[in-house]
Formats: C-alpha cells, sequence, structure tokens
C-alpha cells in the first residue's frame, strides 16, 4: 500500500464506521463518503464519484440495497488509479433458493443475491486488486439494527421457531476489511464470515438479559402473524413479506453454519456471540 487515502463508501454506515476507525488506527487517511459526508457520494448520481475516488489509492464500498456496484464505477477507479477494492456482500448469494420457495422468497433473492452477484461480478472483471466479504446475520442487529426496539420494549416476535444463527460481529467483519485494504495476501479471496457457534434467538434473547438485567423474551410467531403485526405496526405489506423471507435462511437453519472467513483472513478465531453482548451491554446498548 502507498500513503494514498483510503476511500470508505458507506463511511458513516454500520460497517463503514469501524472500517474508518480501524484504518485511522493503523494510521491510514481515510476519506468518508456518503450521501449526507462532506465528501458527497450516491451510487444513483454519477456526477459524485469522481471526486471522491480522486487521488485514493484503495475503496471500501458498501452498495445500496438492492443496487449492484456497476462496472461503470470500477472501471471509472482503474482510470483514477485505484488499486484495490474491497467489497461488501452477504453470505448465501451463490447458493440457489437461499432464500426459500415462493414469490415473495423469489423477490427477496432478486433484490438481495441478484444484487450482490451483480456486485461482485464487476469487482472481479475490473483488474483491481479485489476481496469479497460475505457475512452472515450481525450480532449488532440486537444492539443497533431491526432487533434492537422490540428488545427495548421487552419481547422480540419472530417467525425463526427453535433454529440457530451463528451472528457474526461487526468489529470482526471490519477487522477483516482493513486487512484486506491494507495488507497484502487477501487479493482474489471471497470471506465468508460467521461467529464461532450458533445461537437459536431465545439463547441470544436469554444472554442479553441476563447481561443487562432487563426482563426481556423471545417469541416465536408464524411468517403470517409476523407478517400482520408488521402490517399493524404501518409497514407496507409488501416490505413485511421481505422481511419475512429475508428471515428464510434462520428459520431454515442455513445460517447455523459456521464459516472460516475471520480465521482465514485474520488468523484467529471470531469473536464469540457472549463477547458482544458483554461488550454492548457495558456500552449501554440497551439502556433504552
Amino acid at each position: 500500500m502507498t500513503n494514498e487515502p483510503v476511500l470508505v463508501i458507506g463511511g458513516t454506515g454500520k460497517t463503514g464506521r469501524r472500517v474508518v476507525a480501524g484504518l485511522q488506527e493503523r494510521g491510514v487517511a481515510v476519506r468518508v463518503a456518503s450521501r449526507s459526508s462532506e465528501q458527497r457520494f450516491d451510487w444513483l448520481d454519477e456526477s459524485t464519484w469522481e471526486a471522491a475516488l480522486e487521488g485514493v489509492g484503495a475503496v471500501y464500498a458498501v452498495p445500496l440495497e438492492g443496487v449492484p456496484v456497476p462496472r461503470s464505477f470500477t472501471e471509472l477507479a482503474v482510470k483514477s488509479g485505484v488499486g484495490r477494492i474491497v467489497l461488501l456482500s452477504a453470505r448465501g448469494v451463490d447458493v440457489p433458493g437461499y432464500y426459500g420457495d415462493g414469490e415473495t422468497a423469489e423477490a427477496a433473492e432478486e433484490a438481495g443475491v441478484a444484487s450482490h452477484l451483480e456486485g461482485e461480478r464487476a469487482v472481479r472483471a475490473s483488474g483491481l486488486e479485489w476481496t469479497v466479504l460475505r457475512p452472515g446475520w450481525f450480532a449488532q442487529n440486537f444492539s443497533e439494527g431491526l432487533f434492537l426496539d422490540p428488545l427495548l420494549a421487552g419481547e422480540l416476535r419472530l417467525p425463526t421457531a427453535d433454529a440457530a444463527a451463528s451472528f457474526v460481529d461487526l468489529d470482526d467483519v471490519a477487522a477483516v476489511a482493513v486487512a484486506a485494504l491494507t495488507e497484502d495476501g487477501h487479493t482474489g479471496q471471497v470471506y465468508e464470515m460467521s461467529g464461532p457457534r450458533a445461537v437459536t434467538l431465545e439463547t441470544a434473547v436469554a444472554e442479553i438479559a441476563e447481561a443487562t438485567g432487563r426482563r426481556i423474551r423471545f417469541v416465536p410467531v408464524t411468517v403470517d402473524r409476523f407478517t400482520a403485526e408488521l402490517r399493524q405496526d404501518g409497514l407496507p405489506a409488501e416490505d413485511a413479506e421481505l422481511w419475512a423471507a429475508a428471515l428464510n435462511p434462520i428459520r431454515r437453519g442455513l445460517e447455523a453454519k459456521i464459516s472460516d472467513g475471520v480465521r482465514r483472513a485474520l488468523g484467529r478465531d471470531p469473536r464469540d456471540f457472549a463477547e458482544f453482548v458483554s461488550a454492548a451491554a457495558t456500552a449501554g446498548a440497551w439502556r433504552g
């Protein structure tokens, strides 16, 4: 790596801000880019790309939901002198039928999987030194994502029955990204990442309750009940059904898989869910 800055697209988001912090800890110059940053970047506005790419040596790319990283972007990156790109993708995008059967699952797969795969193809064909990150479900969904508000209300209701998931810590995802952006040996690698063990949603909630002293419980519900409750909360029916489809891999046991990407990239085991809970509780994630 040279002394050129690293462009972090989505640098204010869940993974992006952690990547920024990790790069800064290594003394690497960072250019934070997003729709709300001083360095404005919008995947849907190509006029914002050139200024963001000017003079950078590497790029961490977080795609917009359902929008693939286009070849026009990677071509511009090459033209701008970028040498390396690390793309955030998702686990399961290379597995046909990962979201299950049915029209809604197919719609979810088309919106998510197709866009991720198209983005992966763009970076692979770019001529840049590329690395693809495929994390599973984030542990931080419990502390700063879609599970947080229900937990603060005392009850998490999901259509996942007693299935388990090997939730990956976002700090590990960011650490792999930082390594791929700043070290040799990661070019052409696809890192599928998970935590070191699978936990059921009931166990996950119980561990959070014990660490915080809060009265929280997990309640398994049917898919129909789940979507009906989301609609009652004001979510459009189509969005409610897509959320249910997104949870299909957990319900079907596919997210229980233990992936070795963190160990391959960093030479250590990923952080356990209990470690995540302890750290998040100490930081006050569930104080309300």
